[in-house]
């Protein structure tokens, strides 16, 4: 039994038609989705589905009754009262999980920066909640991509409207990507396989060594029109995350999260690229899903 959480979002989504595809899979797949409605329809038909979080101890309990693999995904939470303490309590719930009910292997999104991200916000927490699934002794793969090409997409309009896109990344320094249909992809390569074993990394990084400035060159390209990369300071870049809802320890963390990965390299151009697992490129990427959203 394979239980997937996050079934609605970016990669959960994509990762669960993927698992549907595949005969082995039937009356094998289970789901926790906070709105079930969001779920497509042969997803509500061929899976048992689970309403609520993943973070409830009971409901991730109930849901991994029997399961013996796991996909696993901490979703954003704007209003958390601490960055840290959101991981914590995601993590804590399956670290349960997996030590009453015999989880053997888990694959979660983890990010790129072990060993060098330092008060790197979300990604800090995320690293730090790797450590506790390891502890506990369950077969894991970390999937580690660096900045998600899917982050743009919310500008879509922006782009359309005025040719600009805002990043508070430095404009001139590599920041390495990758596409979510890749991890979907390799998220469902693991949990079909059921040979692997032990803990390992699984980095996830796009062919592409392009700086925010690079990729506003490849969509003017794609696009057919002038598009730039409009920086934003670090203080504005905080301000506006307030302005949107987020809270105060979110709207930090993710501050701090892009000034490290400036600072610390570890999404920059001494990042490999992984062609296994991330073969898809900044400019196919464009043409295929941002092009679309562009042109409404």
């Amino acid at each position: 039994m394979m239980l997937v959480t996050t079934p609605t979002g970016q990669i959960g989504g994509r990762l669960l038609d993927l698992l549907l595809d595949e005969p082995e899979t039937a009356g094998r797949l289970r789901v926790i989705a906070r709105d079930p409605a969001r779920l497509t329809l042969r997803a509500r038909e061929r899976a048992e589905v689970f309403r609520g979080s993943h973070s409830d101890p009971g409901l991730l309990a109930e849901a991994a009754a029997g399961a013996d693999q796991v996909f696993w995904l901490v979703p954003p939470a704007p209003g958390a009262e601490s960055v840290e303490g959101h991981f914590r309590a995601f993590a804590d719930a399956l670290c349960r999980v997996i030590g009453e009910q015999g989880v053997r292997r888990v694959v979660g999104v983890s990010t790129l920066g072990r060993k060098t991200a330092v008060d790197a916000g979300q990604i800090s927490a995320s690293l730090a909640m790797d450590e506790s699934i390891a502890a506990t002794g369950v077969h894991y793969r970390a999937l580690c991509p660096p900045f998600l090409m899917e982050n743009l997409l919310g500008q879509a309009p922006l782009i359309h409207d005025q040719g600009v896109f805002h990043l508070a990344n430095d404009g001139g320094r590599v920041l390495r990507t990758c596409a979510t249909r890749d991890i979907a992809a390799t998220a469902a390569r693991l949990l079909l396989d059921p040979s692997w074993t032990g803990q390992e990394d699984v980095p996830l990084v796009g062919p592409d060594a392009l700086t925010p400035e690079g990729m506003a060159e490849v969509m003017s390209e794609v696009l057919g029109r002038p598009v730039r990369m409009r920086p934003v300071a670090l203080d504005d870049f905080r301000r506006a995350l307030l302005d949107h809802g987020a809270g105060e320890a979110w709207a930090q963390g993710v501050v701090d999260m892009v000034r490290a990965q400036d600072e610390q390299g570890f999404y920059g151009a001494g990042v490999p690229s992984t062609p296994d697992t991330a073969p898809t490129g900044f400019g196919q990427w464009c043409e295929e899903v941002l092009s679309p959203a562009v042109r409404g």
